[in-house]
């Protein structure tokens, strides 16, 4: 950290004239979690830390090891563009999570992607990301069955409308660039009331605090326009799902040269790029249940729907599971390739960890990368083509996850087992419980 940082945080404090500062972290379900302290209290966290109790957290502690403390990274202090008014007036910082002991605690979603980074970097390798966030614009109505989404819009892909969406979707363009958070673009998606927000390439530590804000801003922004916005893998039925694409490449630590370019390549992929992309073919069925965390999230995983289902790989096929998008001529630093199976109800932190790690594997390991799939593979018999599938249920995904090493070993022992034991309790409940669906199609029968 620079000496000159903390002085700079201290003076844009003070010159914003902060009331609050939100001291932010995640459990390791991916929620954020906050402790406000007053703003004149900023010298000591930054200082000394700030305690709280790790054992009401998700995944966190035993209530016999509780406490813990929050390091602000001051890299992540932002004012929140809409928590401006005098009296109230806030700035968020994101933290790293410390023991009493002074070592980083090993639940921290942060610090386990930090030690992916930190593998990179020994290899010879700076990670990039650029994630693309789908979600739903809803109006919620009240009905006799609960809660009913009602899409706030009618329009359809890439649709210019008057409406109000539209309006909202600038809003929170606007307010991610004030976080300082860069966009690439944004648009209306494919289902009524849908929306995607593409977010710039960046370091994959920042781009995981750019998503997690990301995800707070559009939320924040919808809410104060009378909206709700929901990150659900698949609210409705018989529609797209949303997704959460994750453009990735490395680059040479040393030169900043995109490693996975190659100019004689028919993809246009090196060696190390075609290794990668064999990585996370070889280890998706295991991090699908870190990608996609939720028994929903496998009701978009279906054919017919633009979501991927089988593992290979292409150039313009969006059926397939990695794309490696085509590169305009000169522009070779943007070769990257896509992985198309993450939703946003994902940690991002441990989903980009996991990536890494199957990537990574796939360089270590050379693993050899089969022939790319360029057919609709919703059209034909992918057993034709001797391609296996992805899991089909959260419960599926974790079989798969205990069966593979490597996605352990991302995850570190600690987080591994409190994600499987909480998503095995989430499984366990899904499946015992009678659904609407269950009563309407057999009580009138049997």
């Amino acid at each position: 950290m620079s000496q000159d940082l903390p002085a700079h945080v201290l003076q844009q404090a003070s010159e914003q004239h902060l009331d609050f500062i939100n001291l932010q972290f995640v459990d390791i379900l991916g929620t954020v979690k906050t402790v406000t302290i007053p703003a004149e209290d900023l010298p000591k966290a930054i200082e000394h830390g700030v305690w709280f109790d790790g054992s009401s957290i998700e995944g966190f502690a035993r209530i016999a090891e509780s406490d813990m403390y929050l390091v602000p990274d001051l890299q992540t202090y932002r004012r929140i563009p809409w928590n401006t008014t005098p009296g109230s007036a806030t700035a968020r910082i994101i933290c790293h999570v410390y023991t009493p002991h002074g070592k980083p605690f090993a639940g921290d979603p942060r610090y386990v992607l930090q030690k992916m980074l930190q593998q990179a970097a020994e290899m010879g390798y700076i990670y990039q990301v650029g994630p693309e966030l789908e979600f739903f614009l809803f109006r919620l109505d009240q009905g006799k069955r609960g809660t009913i989404p009602r899409p706030h819009d009618e329009a359809s892909y890439f649709d210019d409308t008057t409406e109000q969406a539209t309006d909202a979707r600038r809003r929170m363009v606007k307010s991610l660039q004030e976080f300082g958070v860069g966009v690439d673009a944004s648009h209306h998606e494919v289902a009524a009331g849908q929306h995607e927000i593409d977010l710039s390439h960046s370091e994959a530590m920042q781009a995981a605090d750019n998503t997690l804000t990301c995800r707070m801003t559009i939320k924040a922004i919808a809410q104060s326009m009378g909206l709700y916005a929901s990150f659900m893998p698949k609210p409705i039925a018989n529609v797209n799902g949303n997704g959460m694409h994750i453009h990735q490449n490395l680059n040479d630590i040393a030169t900043g040269r995109n490693v996975f370019f190659n100019a004689d390549d028919l993809y246009g992929l090196s060696k190390v790029g075609q290794q990668f992309i064999a990585g996370l073919l070889t280890h998706a069925p295991a991090m699908i249940a870190i990608l996609a965390p939720l028994v929903n999230s496998y009701k978009r995983l279906v054919p017919g729907y633009e979501a991927p289902v089988y593992l290979s790989w292409g150039h313009t096929n969006r059926s397939a599971l990695v794309r490696v998008p085509r590169v305009s001529s000169g522009r070779a630093q943007s070769t990257r390739v896509e992985l198309r199976c993450p939703d946003p109800s994902c940690n991002p932190y441990l989903a980009f960890a996991v990536m890494l790690a199957a990537g990574l594997d796939g360089i270590k390991r050379e693993l050899p990368l089969g022939e790319a799939a360029e057919e609709d593979l919703f059209h034909v018999d992918p057993r034709a083509l001797g391609l296996e599938a992805l899991p089909t249920s959260l419960g599926e995904a974790l079989r798969a996850l205990q069966e593979d090493e490597v996605i352990q070993a991302a995850l570190g022992p600690h987080i591994y087992e409190r994600f499987l034991d909480a998503k095995m309790q989430e499984w366990k409940e899904y499946s015992s419980y009678v659904t609407q669906w269950e009563l309407d199609r057999y009580l009138p029968i049997f």
